[in-house]
């Protein structure tokens, strides 16, 4: 539906000039790049955090807001511009945030649809306050100033505020041609992946490193695996359940500071504030002579203040991480049967 003007006539097509619509790209890339400073400086990470509401909805839409704002100074702008436009500055923030180190890969993808989905609302609001209100004046300033102040006003109120504890449990499956004891004696003990053996998957893609080895201290209740991935990851697992070719459970423990900071992204450390990962089962079930349908559970904690986006990304990383070592385990078990 066309804009219209003071008169109720369709307002005019799209007449910006370049300058003023960069302009708005411009400051919008500049507010965000300071936001993200500002929330990641170590000494406000009382009041201010990049892992809240605040930063992660709030300044992108504030980001958007801003661009369309300033772009439509002296032009209107199309509903789909004003929806596209807030793109540009939010995924070069991005991008100088990842080359600035101040986030890894894993956290740029994790954000990225939802830094688009506010800049684009943000834009849309910009465009509504447009057409509204035609005559800008100093109210209109003042309303904008509001808008790109929110966010750091609503952070320190928001960090009063405890973030929810959920306990999420992904479950995976695999169907393997192999008798029981074969697919167990290949989960209990998990000999070095050899390069050969590995493939492209999303969550290695986006920086999760992937699995090594795992090894056990003994068979039996009690024993200890310790399973370890790419970069120095390593997680103690303590078995808790030892039911041979039936079922295997162990907690798993993760210490933070010893996993390189080069590993994982710091909002997305195991054993950090935000997320760990608790327990692992593998279970076994028959499928009739020679085949076995294995499951591999795990049960991981989200502490944040919007687990139903965030806990859709780690199920979703988690389970790709699941069926990765299924798929290796599934090709070491029907390569040894098929030997001869």
């Amino acid at each position: 539906m066309a804009d219209l003007d003071t008169h109720g006539h369709p307002a005019p097509a799209s007449r910006t000039h370049p300058f003023v619509a960069w302009a708005g790209v411009i400051c919008g890339v500049l507010y965000g790049l300071l936001a993200r400073l500002v929330f990641g400086l170590s000494v406000l990470q009382g009041p201010f955090a990049v892992m809240s509401v605040a930063f992660i909805f709030g300044v992108p839409f504030s980001l958007g807001f801003l661009t369309v704002a300033l772009g439509e100074r002296n032009g209107t702008w199309t509903w789909g511009r004003r929806i596209t436009a807030p793109w540009v500055p939010a995924l070069v923030s991005l991008a100088a945030a990842l080359v600035l180190a101040w986030e890894g890969i894993i956290c740029i993808a994790l954000w990225l649809p939802l830094f688009l989905l506010m800049s684009s609302l943000g834009g849309v609001a910009a465009g509504l306050v447009a057409r509204w209100r035609r005559e800008r004046g100093p109210r209109e300033g003042r309303l904008m100033a509001a808008v790109l102040v929110l966010p750091f006003l609503a952070a320190p109120l928001e960090s009063r505020l405890a973030a929810a504890t959920q306990l999420r449990e992904v479950d995976t499956a695999i169907d393997i041609d192999a008798p029981p004891a074969t697919v167990w004696r290949h989960i209990i003990r998990v000999p070095a992946f050899r390069p050969e053996e590995h493939r492209v998957a999303f969550s290695h893609v986006i920086g999760f490193p992937r699995p090594v080895e795992a090894t056990l201290s003994h068979e039996g209740v009690g024993g200890v695996r310790h399973a370890t991935f790419e970069r120095g990851v390593l997680f103690v697992e303590t078995v808790t359940t030892w039911e041979p070719e039936r079922e295997l459970a162990f907690s798993i423990r993760a210490d933070p500071g010893t996993i390189p900071p080069s590993a994982l992204d710091e909002h997305v450390t195991v054993g950090g504030p935000y997320f760990d990962v608790l327990d692992g089962r593998y279970r076994l079930e028959s499928l009739g002579v020679g085949r076995v349908r294995l499951h591999l559970s795990s049960t991981h904690r989200l502490s944040t203040h919007f687990n139903l986006y965030s806990g859709a990304w780690t199920d979703f990383v988690m389970r790709d991480v699941q069926r990765y070592i299924l798929g290796i385990l599934k090709e070491r078990c029907e390569r040894e049967v098929g030997t001869p």
